[in-house]
């Protein structure tokens, strides 16, 4: 199954990439921080699952990631940039009917998105849990100090896979700086703005951004999924899009 590379100007200029597979009903994916639509949905097959069940599958590389433009000009980050391109996306695309998910920075986007207005069908958050949404700059300081620790860490040392993941990704250091100061802890309405059927699908020895049972007891129409792995492993399993297209293909 093929997949086809398209490119849009956001509305400051910036161009933006995204990828598509397959033909049906449209479904968005966002991939997790310092990855990308090819490295978290198309490299372990989860995008071609999902495909095969009658899916249009749109994958954004979001800004400072994969193909789109990595500025390293901070004025390009203003607060809830990526929550931003993704809405300009979908009047891109002018997708009114469509489901919607994403894996830990990309469930993050997710959460704002539909806090300011989005309205997908069904929604899916991967890779988080209620803390990493309530306490975002625990998280933000780790992955600064493994920008500053890039060329010093060691194996054993907390951020060396982190630094390891960015090394082989290829990722702007400057770019992603900036990127980071873009989030804010998700506001209790935006959560409750979930009121459409959402997944909460996290490896059940991923507790990286914190518990996603809570997150979806948190939820008005939450459940909560498990799968096999670990923060960064769980993306590689076949269980992860075996459990994408089982959700979003139910009635």
């Amino acid at each position: 199954m093929e997949f086809a590379t398209h490119y849009f100007e956001a509305s400051d200029g910036v161009r933006l990439a995204w990828r598509e597979l397959g033909e049906g009903r449209p479904v968005v994916l966002l991939h997790g921080l310092f990855s990308d639509g090819q490295t978290n949905w198309l490299k372990f097959g989860a995008a071609q699952t999902v495909a095969g069940k009658g899916f249009r599958v749109i994958m954004p590389d979001l800004r400072a990631h994969g193909l789109s433009d990595k500025p390293q000009d901070a004025s390009a980050y203003p607060r809830g940039i990526l929550a931003r391109d993704l809405h300009e996306l979908v009047a891109h695309l002018a997708l009114t009917d469509f489901d919607l998910g994403g894996f830990s920075l990309g469930a993050r986007t997710t959460v704002q998105a539909v806090g300011e207005g989005g309205a997908p069908r069904r929604a899916v958050l991967a890779g988080m849990g209620i803390e990493g949404l309530s306490d975002w700059n625990r998280r933000q300081a780790f992955f600064h100090e493994a920008i500053a620790q890039f060329d010093l860490a060691r194996r054993g040392d907390p951020w060396w896979m982190a630094i390891q993941f960015m090394k082989t990704m290829k990722i702007d250091r400057v770019a992603a700086g900036h990127l980071l100061r873009t989030f804010e802890d998700a506001h209790p309405e935006w959560l409750q703005a979930f009121t459409m059927p959402t997944m909460v699908l996290c490896g059940t020895e991923d507790e990286d951004n914190g518990s996603a049972p809570q997150l979806a007891n948190a939820l008005p129409d939450g459940r909560y999924v498990a799968i096999p792995g670990t923060h960064m492993s769980s993306v590689t399993k076949p269980e992860f899009g075996m459990a994408l297209a089982e959700f979003l293909a139910a009635p």
